[in-house]
């Protein structure tokens, strides 16, 4: 059966956090999940774009219940902010889908001086998730979803250069970004399971859909692959974010080299699937973000 979000159960009741949910995938995810009635929490940088983004979807789902969260994930001290003001309001948190992510900017750093895309798709997610664990900790069957690309296959950690300490290669900053987001999916999970928590960490990718996240590059570029649309571009995350699977899985779209298609158990390369590198690259970002997970 190809799974669509005609099979998206309803989800009343439930507390979601998306990042990036202003354009994009993450718009799909929260309208989708806004018409099952789950709770919304939209989160984005730009304060207009989420409210244009809110204003549609309430026009599309009249009733829909939506929240609005600032965060700048190139800086931690923004995310900190949206944690604190987040666990001010709330006592659970159901699922957070790190979905926000930069491909092929002009070169540059995060305000905490890590290359931008490793620093805002995997630095940043990694910070907000940790923030957030305690509440996650807290809610029965919570789980974890992590964005990840087919780009992770090329990926490569390399640890003396997160910080664009040699000379920019967008190939490879990008895919190294993604193949970290997967890297930290597998260990978080680990962790978890040592602790028999009730929470589960997995990741997803949307094989090659038509979003915003070429805009700083070639935006045409896509035009030259096999592509799907954003809508069922966010089939895989709402997927693992929603049906019942194990922890320490990978979904994306079903078709050919997965690039496009419907949502099934994606390949994880064996380096992704690294232990030690797993271990390696979460002693890395505690020690250089100063941020600890409250096991």
């Amino acid at each position: 059966m190809n799974w669509t979000t005609e099979n998206l159960k309803d989800q009343s009741g439930k507390l979601f956090v998306i990042t990036g949910a202003n354009t994009g995938l993450g718009y799909e995810m929260a309208l989708e999940l806004a018409k099952k009635s789950a709770y919304v929490v939209m989160t984005g940088r730009n304060e207009n774009k989420l409210q244009e983004a809110k204003a549609e979807i309430l026009k599309r789902v009249p009733g829909a219940t939506l929240e609005l969260g600032l965060m700048d994930l190139s800086d931690i001290s923004s995310i900190k902010n949206f944690a604190k003001v987040f666990k001010s309001k709330h006592e659970k948190l159901d699922v957070l889908i790190n979905n926000a992510g930069i491909m092929f900017p002009p070169p540059g750093r995060t305000k905490d001086g890590f290359e931008l895309e490793f620093g805002v798709n995997y630095i940043g997610h990694y910070v907000l998730t940790a923030l957030l664990f305690p509440l996650l900790k807290k809610t029965a069957k919570s789980r974890i979803v992590s964005m990840s690309s087919i780009a992770h296959l090329n990926g490569r950690v390399d640890f003396e250069n997160l910080k664009l300490e040699k000379p920019f290669d967008k190939f490879r900053e990008y895919g190294q970004s993604k193949v970290a987001d997967l890297i930290f999916s597998l260990e978080l999970q680990r962790r978890i399971e040592k602790r028999k928590l009730d929470i589960i960490s997995v990741a997803a990718h949307p094989g090659i859909s038509k979003t915003e996240l070429l805009r700083t590059d070639s935006p045409e570029k896509i035009n030259e692959f096999p592509h799907m649309s954003a809508k069922q571009g966010a089939f895989s995350a709402l997927y693992a974010a929603t049906e019942p699977i194990e922890g320490g899985s990978y979904i994306g779209p079903d078709g050919e080299g997965e690039m496009t298609g419907y949502p099934a158990p994606a390949f994880i390369s064996e380096y992704a699937q690294d232990p030690e590198l797993g271990t390696q690259l979460w002693g890395y970002t505690e020690q250089e973000t100063g941020v600890l997970f409250d096991f």
